[in-house]
């Protein structure tokens, strides 16, 4: 699993998770494990004197598996925002048929999400941290402001760009087939169908999920991570909560954000521009 922030990922998890075949994982470290291995056997003396190409291998592939030896589950769901950027190292470690799930939502509503989450989260005195995104902000200088929070998440060093970044480039490497899009308005409103898709592509047979009394039982330690208490929290109800765009962004920020939908679009040439204040 890949996707944006603030567009269902945990609450399709915790959906998933009724599955008793299936174990949709919290954010996990193995593909950032995998790609750090290579970069460091590139530059180690040690490895390049002696290499062992064969066995650096079985390592790296070896990650997988070893980070969910508890698991019984036939279906792991593996989640990092940067697999559709990595798709050749999945083929090359995990499995030569990758498929990868990309949530999704409306860029103005994520923003939304975001800052409403940030408002909701204020420091207080004693607290290990402030929210992982005004951290940054005052490490760079840059006044605290909602306009200036959406540049920074929609940015090159953004939660939100990042992830952008990583559609874009597995689109470009030809891999559009391999990402499933779960749109997060379907996930509320269509719930069954958007599951039933979901499973087509998966190619496992549709499980009947019940959509009440959802709760995520994997919780991320969001406040210690994050700064943010309820960055992964799931409604019970299955519901969109947050207030419309036009309530909560600037003019300036509603405006930058059209046309960044490049997962509605044709594969794009270019990465798209998503800076959003001037």
């Amino acid at each position: 699993m890949a996707g944006l922030p603030r567009s269902g990922s945990t609450l399709l998890k915790s959906i998933l998770d009724q599955n008793p075949n299936i174990h949709a994982n919290p954010v996990s470290p193995v593909m950032e494990l995998m790609y750090h291995t290579e970069e460091y056997l590139k530059q180690s003396e040690q490895y390049l004197g002696y290499p062992k190409p064969q066995n650096a291998y079985k390592i790296i592939s070896s990650f997988i598996e070893n980070y969910y030896y508890e698991r019984e589950e036939d279906i792991i769901i593996d989640h990092c925002r940067a697999w559709p950027n990595n798709i050749e190292r999945i083929k090359t470690y995990i499995t030569p048929n990758p498929k990868i799930i990309c949530p999704v939502r409306d860029i103005d509503e994520i923003l939304t999400s975001m800052i409403m989450m940030i408002r909701r989260n204020p420091y207080q005195e004693g607290q290990k941290r402030i929210n992982f995104i005004d951290e940054q902000l005052v490490k760079l200088n840059i006044p605290l402001s909602d306009d200036n929070r959406c540049e920074y998440i929609a940015g090159p060093q953004g939660i939100l760009g990042q992830s952008l970044n990583a559609i874009v480039e597995g689109f470009k490497q030809g891999f559009d087939d391999r990402i499933h899009f779960v749109e997060y308005k379907n996930l509320v409103n269509s719930p069954e169908e958007t599951l039933n898709k979901l499973y087509d592509f998966l190619g496992e047979e549709p499980y009947e999920h019940t959509f009440d009394n959802l709760e995520n039982q994997n919780r991320e330690q969001d406040l210690r991570t994050y700064g943010l208490s309820d960055m992964h929290q799931v409604h019970s109800k299955l519901e969109s909560t947050a207030p419309t765009p036009s309530e909560v962004l600037s003019s300036s920020v509603l405006k930058k954000c059209g046309g960044m939908d490049i997962w509605r679009q044709n594969r794009p040439i270019n990465k798209p521009e998503i800076k959003i204040v001037n």
